[in-house]
């Protein structure tokens, strides 16, 4: 079997396993110098999203020998004379295309080869063009596309000629996200928009960022027509910005041509529209997403929903009530990550408001993500129902009532229950990691938590821990580098160690 791997009798099998490889470039380099038969597969793999993962731009140099001789002419009349051979046309194998990593690359290859800003800027705007219409013309099919107008980048009008004669190129989009677009962009970008809408039919998510409601209607139109034009739109994220438009020109309303087929939405400094509405036809929902939005718009969200995710300043309790309760034993995941804290505008606090609630109506919570909250007997109580619970995130946790804390640790550590996989405690806990871990029996296989090897005897609570729990895989801590020599190589007789970046789950 692994002789045959090597020969390449195993195609397919060989590039799943790569594709794993994706994100770790050190690790695809290494694997196409193998054989030439893992050379074939790797390439392509790693000059799927250059411009994301490559950190030097030197790459960009491999692309010129693909242009045409009139390109050529155009660049050496600029004084960029680097056109060597090379074995594969490394254009045709974009897959993600990020114009704003486009043109940052570009510009520091020209710093790189003529010294920095020792060159005009239609130097880079030239360059910038001749590589997006060497994508369009190579052959190359799009998967994911983020479209990004600078206020410095023009695209020239052959770029819309050649997408005209390459329907290849958007044919096979399935992710498209639009960025903020200047005014001095407006024109390329509804140009663009409107060679999506004719050519994209098979997108799943659709993000629209930083949506400025001062943006012309012709561009508007082009939004409302990629929407419709979509067969099986499953995501869509709106951003606003920080003076939280209202008016939405009838974007969020053609939606309702995706009814049947949307399964997320996220919504990002927003206020209240009358076109939200629409989401209730949208019987399929199961996610959503409301950040730093308006408390109008979150009153009037009322759905049955698997997945519920909410980020602001502060959180009013009163204004999430209608959704925890009609989703009730259908939540599985619940994120509430308030920068303050939980309020409410009735007599009843927040938290305890909050709490009572979610432990009447949703038992089934499998991820659960708080953050400032307080470290209370509520919560407590609440935690230990979730009887199905596999992630839990808590941070910033406060102590606030008479219970001491040492004991309010060890009820903590000891109500968390048996299905727990995953926890973070990161930013919670720091001076009672012992006896936390003196307490803790549920067989989790990965834990973050602060500063916790700053001392022999928190060392010592986790390895009798580790001791415990034969089922304890990964512990992310945030000062790996810091550790004391002695105490790390004690711990990871019994446990792996990493950054808690490593680990993290969202």
């Amino acid at each position: 079997m692994a002789s045959k791997m090597f020969m390449g009798d195993m195609p397919e099998l060989m590039e799943n396993i790569l594709d794993n490889f994706k994100y770790e470039l050190d690790s695809l380099y290494s694997c196409a110098l193998v054989s030439r038969h893992w050379c074939k597969i790797s390439i392509p793999i790693l000059w799927q999203n250059p411009f994301r993962f490559v950190r030097k731009p030197l790459f960009i140099s491999r692309y010129f020998s693909s242009i045409d001789e009139y390109e050529k002419f155009v660049l050496k009349e600029s004084g960029i004379t680097e056109f060597s051979t090379t074995l594969f046309n490394y254009a045709r194998l974009l897959k993600v295309l990020d114009l704003s990593y486009l043109e940052n690359k570009v510009e520091d290859w020209l710093d790189v080869h003529f010294g920095s800003k020792l060159y005009n800027n239609s130097l880079k705007y030239k360059m910038f063009n001749v590589l997006f219409k060497l994508f369009i013309e190579s052959g190359a099919t799009l998967h994911k596309l983020y479209l990004y107008f600078s206020e410095f980048i023009e695209i020239k009008q052959e770029i819309f000629y050649s997408l005209g004669r390459n329907e290849q190129f958007f044919s096979q989009l399935q992710d498209l996200s639009l960025g903020l677009v200047s005014d001095f962009s407006m024109e390329s970008a509804t140009t663009l928009l409107r060679i999506l809408a004719k050519n994209t039919t098979k997108l799943k998510f659709l993000k629209i960022d930083e949506f400025d409601p001062d943006y012309e209607p012709q561009l508007c139109h082009a939004l409302i027509c990629i929407i419709n034009s979509q067969e099986h739109l499953r995501e869509f994220m709106l951003g606003g910005v920080v003076e939280m438009p209202s008016e939405f020109y009838g974007i969020v309303s053609a939606l309702e041509s995706q009814k049947q087929t949307l399964r997320e939405v996220a919504i990002e400094w927003c206020d209240y529209s009358a076109e939200f509405e629409v989401l209730r036809n949208c019987k399929n929902l199961e996610i959503l997403c409301i950040r730093y939005c308006t408390q109008g718009l979150m009153k009037m969200l009322d759905y049955k929903i698997s997945t519920f995710e909410v980020i602001d300043d502060q959180i009013d309790a009163s204004g999430i009530m209608s959704i925890l309760k009609k989703s009730g034993t259908s939540l599985r995941k619940l994120r509430l990550n308030p920068d303050v804290e939980i309020t409410q505008n009735e007599p009843i606090p927040g938290e305890s408001l909050l709490l009572e609630t979610l432990k009447s109506f949703c038992p089934n919570i499998t991820h659960l993500n708080i953050t400032s909250m307080e470290f209370s007997t509520n919560l407590l109580e609440f935690i230990g129902n979730l009887q199905k619970l596999q992630f839990l995130t808590l941070r910033h946790l406060r102590f606030v009532d008479n219970i001491p804390e040492e004991e309010r640790v060890i009820q903590f550590a000891e109500i968390l229950p048996l299905s727990l996989q995953y926890l973070d405690l990161s930013h919670s806990l720091n001076s009672y990691v012992d006896i936390f871990f003196n307490h803790f029996n549920a067989p989790i296989k990965r834990l973050l938590i602060n500063n916790i090897l700053d001392n022999k005897k928190t060392a010592e609570a986790l390895i009798e821990f580790c001791k415990r729990n034969r089922t304890f895989i990964y512990l992310g801590v945030n000062n790996i580098f810091d550790l004391d020599d002695n105490i790390k190589c004690e711990v990871e007789e019994y446990v792996t160690l990493l950054p808690c970046y490593r680990i993290l789950a969202d």
